[in-house]
């Protein structure tokens, strides 16, 4: 990277970008150089202006917008040249406002760029300087006496100072407004930003979830299936028939629910899903392609469940029986409970067989388990597993929205009556 050096000429030639210092602020001193030489030359056209317009004339307005060019750099040092090469002008001339257009602008920019203090000094400094040289020491130094300073001109610069160092710090201030609001809206951008991909990665848990209890069930179904085939398809082809059937029905089954899942992914102009969303409603369908006897009792107040709590409940019920498959021992039954109380769903899964052994732990802590309690956690419910006399026992409780504050109030799904495991 180049090396910008304090003393190079602000319109040095950028060689990255191909342009000129950006910071030059030509267009300030061209303008400012145009009124003071054309005010000059009105001036002289009237008389206004004492001794011969000669190129040292021309020169001495120049210097003050030449200066400008290094404002940025030199602010004070900007103020301090063009203030001097406008008094020695302003000694020979009749007092006119475009004589004080390129200190003014030097003076504005100190204001701007947050030099206050030094503003006011230089405006002060200038000030009683122009007096002393014009009006209190005019006869002594020979200013002729139209060139010499009156009340009037005397206000008129008073005021003409202060209102620059006014509207310099007004500038500063809007400025800064507006770097903070840019700051602001910057970081609202990068906020919402950061709660899209939030969202979005709690989105592909959630379908990555869906996918593993959806593959999770049917491809256990079918591996319990095809094994039966396979013992039973010399001696028994007929119920080998009927193993094949189940396996072909869970396989569409699973092919069906995987595009389910992600249809949440299609584009908008795709045609909706035409199956069921999974739920509750669907237990009938899930329990008759379980592979072993099932009994559903469902006692309670039978309502409409929002369709997170829903869902959750027919994928903990899925994975439950997926367990029981996986881990029960030959002629397993199984029992389902769904119980509405009037503040939760209660869900209670039994193995009426023998006990089911998790395969990750000897406690029933089994990566099934962890994830039906991890969904039923994210809800404000709970899951409690274990052995029970003559098998194992998945208990769950999932509150409603309307009434999850009221089980925190209670201390508990325990408060509500329900004892898991």
């Amino acid at each position: 990277m180049e090396e910008t050096r304090p003393w190079g000429p602000p319109w040095r030639h950028d060689r990255r970008t191909g342009r000129f210092h950006p910071r030059v602020g030509a267009g300030a001193a061209v303008v400012a150089g145009f009124f003071q030489v054309a005010g000059a030359n009105n001036a002289a056209a009237g008389d206004g202006v004492y001794r011969a317009m000669t190129p040292l004339v021309y020169a001495l307005l120049l210097v003050g917008p030449f200066m400008l060019l290094w404002r940025w750099r030199f602010p004070v040092a900007a103020f301090v040249v063009s203030a001097a090469a406008s008094l020695g002008f302003a000694t020979f001339a009749a007092p006119r406002w475009t004589i004080a257009v390129a200190p003014g602008v030097a003076l504005f920019n100190l204001a701007k760029r947050g030099h206050a203090r030094a503003a006011i000094v230089c405006a002060a400094v200038g000030y009683g300087a122009y007096l002393a040289v014009c009006w209190v020491f005019a006869g002594q130094l020979g200013v002729p006496a139209g060139a010499r300073a009156d009340l009037p001109s005397a206000v008129a610069l008073a005021a003409g100072f202060a209102l620059l160092i006014f509207t310099g710090g007004a500038a500063k201030a809007r400025g800064e407004y507006m770097a903070q609001m840019m700051k602001v809206r910057a970081e609202r951008a990068r906020a919402k930003e950061e709660q899209e991909r939030r969202q979005a990665s709690e989105e592909r848990l959630r379908i990555a979830r869906e996918l593993h209890d959806v593959l999770g069930h049917h491809l256990s179904l079918i591996n319990v299936q095809a094994g039966v085939g396979l013992h039973l398809m010399d001696s028994r082809p007929e119920q080998a028939r009927e193993a094949l059937t189940a396996i072909k029905t869970a396989s569409a089954e699973a092919l069906r629910e995987v595009r389910s899942v992600l249809d949440v992914m299609r584009a908008d102009d795709e045609a909706a899903p035409r199956q069921p969303a999974v739920g509750l409603g669907r237990l009938g369908d899930l329990t008759a392609d379980a592979g072993l006897p099932i009994t559903t009792n469902v006692t309670g107040d039978e309502r409409p469940l929002p369709a997170e709590v829903d869902r959750a409940a027919y994928r903990i019920v899925q994975e439950a029986l997926t367990n029981v498959r996986k881990h029960a021992g030959a002629g397993a039954t199984a029992s389902i409970a769904v119980d509405y109380l009037p503040t939760a769903l209660h869900l209670a899964i039994r193995n009426e067989g023998p006990s089911v052994e998790a395969a990750d732990a000897p406690s029933g802590e089994g990566t099934g388990i962890a994830g039906m309690r991890e969904r039923a956690q994210s809800l404000g419910g709970s899951v409690e597993a274990g052995p029970v006399d003559g098998g194992f026992l998945v208990s769950v409780l999932l509150p409603t929205p309307d009434t999850m504050t009221t089980i925190a109030m209670a201390g508990g799904p325990d408060d509500l009556g329900v004892a898991g495991g």
